[in-house]
């Protein structure tokens, strides 16, 4: 199982031994855990040390290293720079795909994101009604930006009214912070993977964004990681612990109906990639969107 390892604590050395990630205060042992398991492994402690051998393990297995700040949203990340055997001709198709096909991308991704968001609001036994009803008015690359028009009806309703997403401010948002930072690495992991660029987006495009691919696919994931939020803020207030932490961090393994199966997330990121990777070669759009799991699934997030 693909597990996400959070470093909290100051002073922490990371190592490779045979096959797995050490974790060691002074000469003292805390813990391992088999490389072939990463997903990726979130930083937010001072003083942290590693080994070039972990790094470039970690890097043949395409788990990203993600260092946050205070807020724990990510500051850097380091990838691998090989992630597929065909990453030649797919990063060359993926960099001359015709317009039509990306904005169509994007506004299956919209749509995508919209429909979870709505199953979101319903299994919380919230109005989702206005939500789910935008999906149908989003357009080729979402021009008129319907996505944005479905955050405003979306956000009071999950969060309160009173609520403002702030990647900067603590508490409910500190939280989404560190739950979007496991998604995203665990959705940069998948683009490298695929053979894509996490440069190369859909829509992010912003200079200064590394992952703006990664940033695009994992937006139909991000209604999981609200209900976990509202769930732990609900149970155990809005603080990130390492309780919070390890809640947010399983919701990679949490199972999505993907055809005609349950996938982990995870997975389900895999192959979404992979299916835009062909998309992009063969010039014909055919994405594997998940679609939202059950409503008692959403409502016990964070539970």
């Amino acid at each position: 199982m693909d597990q996400i390892v959070d470093i909290a604590t100051d002073g922490r050395h990371l190592s490779r031994d045979r096959g797995f990630l050490k974790v060691s205060e002074g000469a003292r042992e805390i813990g391992r855990i088999p490389l072939d398991q990463i997903a990726g492994v979130i930083v937010h402690a001072h003083g942290t040390t590693w080994t070039t051998s972990l790094l470039t393990e970690l890097a043949d297995r395409g788990a990203p290293v993600v260092l946050c700040g205070a807020n724990h949203a990510p500051r850097s990340v380091l990838m691998p720079l090989d992630g597929h055997h065909a990453q030649g001709a797919r990063l060359r198709a993926q960099w001359q795909a015709r317009a039509p096909l990306v904005k169509q991308a994007w506004k299956q991704t919209v749509i995508a994101k919209i429909a979870m968001q709505a199953a979101a609001l319903e299994a919380m036994g919230e109005p989702h009604a206005p939500v789910g009803m935008l999906a149908r008015k989003v357009t080729s690359g979402d021009a008129t930006n319907v996505e944005a028009q479905a955050a405003r009806l979306y956000w009071p309703r999950m969060m309160g009214t009173e609520f403002r997403r702030d990647r900067t401010a603590p508490d409910l948002n500190a939280l989404l912070n560190y739950g979007y930072t496991v998604l995203r690495a665990a959705t940069a992991r998948a683009v490298v993977a695929a053979g894509l660029h996490p440069t190369i987006g859909l829509h992010h495009s912003n200079r200064g964004n590394a992952f703006a691919l990664a940033d695009d696919l994992m937006e139909p994931f991000r209604p999981l990681v609200d209900c976990c939020v509202r769930g732990l803020a609900a149970r155990n207030g809005p603080q990130v612990d390492p309780a919070a932490k390890q809640s947010l961090a399983r919701l990679i393994a949490l199972d999505l109906p993907l055809g005609d199966s349950l996938t982990p997330v995870s997975v389900a990121l895999g192959k979404l990639a992979i299916s835009l990777g062909q998309s992009f070669e063969s010039g014909t759009l055919d994405l594997a969107l998940p679609a939202p799991p059950d409503a008692l699934t959403l409502a016990g997030l964070g539970a």
